[in-house]
């Protein structure tokens, strides 16, 4: 990441929207910004299969879910944040991630530029793919600054997906099952 050049970007913002860049509460600001944008996007720079590649054998291959993962991420059209949960269900395949490896593989998708709907997809194929799992259901529900506080502003509003891929798409009963056990 070019923090140099988000410093100068910033920079060049606040003195566009008729801010003074070398006013003392400014002064920092680009600073802070780059600092922070290496954080909130620091998924860029990661892979999913480091963490689903660690697995572990099991005999039973019964659903695995791990619901309200909170996220948040900056939505690419306005740079604004969204934020929200995520719940994923699997079919483990005679192996199983470690749990805190689903909430890291969230982690790796969401901190970077984003949509909610290919947030959504790109979790499932990824467990599809580094996994290995015989299917998984992946619900996100969020909330977004882009509709809050700018264009319609309907605070409170959330936006809900779901990507079902494998035994959760060729098995309804699973998947309203998987619903139930979500809460949802």
């Amino acid at each position: 990441m070019d923090k140099e050049k988000i410093e100068q970007a910033v920079s060049m913002i606040i003195e566009a929207i008729g801010e003074d860049p070398n006013r003392e509460g400014l002064l920092e600001t680009p600073q802070r910004v780059a600092r922070m944008y290496e954080e909130i996007f620091s998924g860029l720079n990661q892979d999913a299969k480091t963490h689903l590649s660690k697995s572990f054998e099991i005999v039973d291959d019964n659903m695995v879910i791990e619901k309200d993962i909170p996220f948040y991420s900056m939505c690419e059209h306005h740079l604004l944040p969204f934020w929200g949960k995520v719940n994923i269900a699997y079919i483990p395949n005679k192996r199983v991630a470690g749990l805190s490896k689903l909430a890291r593989t969230v982690d790796v998708y969401s901190k970077k530029p984003q949509l909610q709907e290919r947030l959504n997809i790109e979790i499932a194929d990824a467990l599809m793919e580094y996994l290995n799992c015989k299917g998984c259901l992946v619900t996100i529900e969020a909330e977004h600054m882009c509709m809050n506080m700018r264009g319609v502003k309907k605070p409170g509003t959330s936006t809900m997906t779901s990507v079902a891929r494998g035994a959760f798409e060729e098995d309804l009963d699973l998947k309203n099952e998987a619903y139930r056990l979500m809460g949802l």
